[in-house]
């Protein structure tokens, strides 16, 4: 950017919402997980809808790169200004705009954090079901990841309960995509293909959400065994039983410990090798009882040892947080990691889990996983610990490269819920073909012809 482009901004920006310079935070450098520093340009507060058309505006004659940010929580670099520019940080757009009783809807805009959209739909006794790992996050940056989380099993990902989206173009044109109806048959789903794509397409000023009505109750079960194939073994039984849960997430007694350690607090039971942990909500305490207990039973035939009923505040407390602790404590206990957000069929993740240990032992690195064991997205860390820079860099893409081929050996792709960024492009590349490429740049071509919007991530 020139000087005349920051005079310019100067003119539509109000001067403490407008940062250059020393004034920009390292912060915006990078986000939770990925490595190395790119600093943009110019670092804009945004305000309104308006204001974000008149940047895009000026960005498109000029041709200047232009990145979105939320929180910062992401883990593969996609919100980093890779090529300078403008970043536009939505952050203090944070106004939940409408609750449609009727229509059970509620407007936002994007950088209203995921934990305060779900207090506040459920002090109102609704329900908005996604709810990825990372509450602090917002409900941009999970539309445009397709964030996924614990209760994907049941109630499916960010894409099953957006409904409608406000989008401003590289060209500073608005549109409006879907709304409030409840189906939709109107040509090409244009607001499907703006989730997922981690802001190259165009920049979500708005959004339209679907709830559901609040469950009655919900209650996890905590349920341990001896080795893992004889937990993971049980996914396709529960699946089968028809007591439908809303979570189901795996992990194993290294991970616990580590977050045990972490958090300062103990895990109601640290004493078996791995654990599946379960949730059930229903519309009555007898139903949920009745779910529960089945798969209680279930599991206790096929090589469980027990089977931990989690139905106070403080259990609920304690087991989750841990479960939410799981990647920072893992971050504690090295020097660096890089994560492999990989997806398999459920039939398929013992295998996958089996795999890496074994990778672990050729490469000689410690592999630690957990994740969301009911829909085959497992979160996989290769971590650096006493490892040289020059033996880190040869091990981690050598790591990476393995897994997923591993993965895609057994039906996967390479991103469950993360999104790929800037981390993960090679190997989408790999994963998907020219064929799916080569559509896919055209696409990207038709919104952004000039190529300004987050330039250098997914393609």
């Amino acid at each position: 950017m020139t000087n005349e482009d920051i005079d310019y901004l100067q003119t539509i920006i109000p001067p403490n919402r407008l940062f250059t310079g020393e004034r920009i935070s390292e912060d915006y450098g990078h986000d939770e997980l990925s490595a190395g520093s790119y600093l943009p340009e110019a670092v804009i507060m945004a305000e309104d809808e308006r204001q974000i058309a008149a940047i895009m505006k000026f960005a498109s004659a000029r041709a200047v790169p232009v990145v979105v940010r939320g929180a910062g929580t992401g883990l593969v670099g996609g919100a980093v200004a890779l090529r300078g520019g403008i970043l536009i940080d939505m952050s203090g757009m944070n106004r939940i705009i409408e609750l449609d009783r009727e229509n059970m809807t509620v407007t936002v805009q994007p950088g209203v954090l995921l934990m305060d959209l779900q207090k506040y739909v459920e002090d109102n006794d609704f329900f908005y079901p996604p709810d990825p790992g990372e509450k602090a996050a917002t409900i941009g940056g999970n539309i445009s990841t397709n964030a996924g989380g614990m209760r994907a099993v049941k109630y499916g990902v960010t894409r099953d309960y957006v409904m409608g989206l406000t989008v401003v173009l590289p060209d500073g044109g608005i549109m409006e995509l879907g709304g409030k109806v409840v189906k939709n048959s109107s040509g090409y789903s244009l607001m499907d293909l703006i989730i997922g794509s981690e802001g190259t397409l165009g920049i979500i000023t708005a959004a339209v959400l679907k709830l559901l009505p609040k469950p009655a109750c919900s209650v996890s079960l905590l349920i341990p065994f001896t080795d893992m194939e004889a937990a993971l073994n049980n996914i396709p039984r529960i699946i089968m039983s028809k007591t439908d849960p809303t979570a189901i997430e795996f992990m194993e007694r290294d991970i616990i410990l580590m977050a045990e350690e972490y958090l300062g607090k103990r895990f109601p039971d640290s004493s078996s090798d791995c654990y599946l942990l379960l949730t059930f909500d229903g519309p009555s305490a007898a139903a949920v009882e009745a779910r529960y207990g089945a798969v209680a039973d279930l599991c206790l035939e096929n090589g469980a040892t027990d089977a931990y009923i989690v139905d106070t505040e403080e259990r609920w407390t304690s087991v989750w947080g841990a479960r939410g602790a799981f990647l920072e404590a893992i971050k504690a206990s090295t020097a660096d990691i890089d994560e492999c957000d990989v997806v398999v069929p459920r039939s398929r993740v013992c295998d996958f889990i089996l795999y890496t240990r074994r990778l672990a032992e050729e490469l000689q690195v410690r592999i630690p996983y957990f994740g969301h064991a009911g829909d085959g997205n497992l979160h996989v860390y290769v971590c650096r610990d006493g490892l040289d820079e020059e033996r880190w860099n040869t091990v981690l893409p050598g790591a990476f490269a393995k897994m997923y081929q591993k993965a895609a050996g057994f039906g996967g792709q390479v991103s469950g819920e993360h999104g790929i960024g800037l981390a993960k492009r090679e190997y989408l590349h790999e994963s998907l073909g020219e064929t799916q490429m080569r559509l896919m740049r055209g696409i990207k071509k038709a919104f952004d012809p000039d190529g300004i919007l987050n330039p250098g991530k997914i393609i």
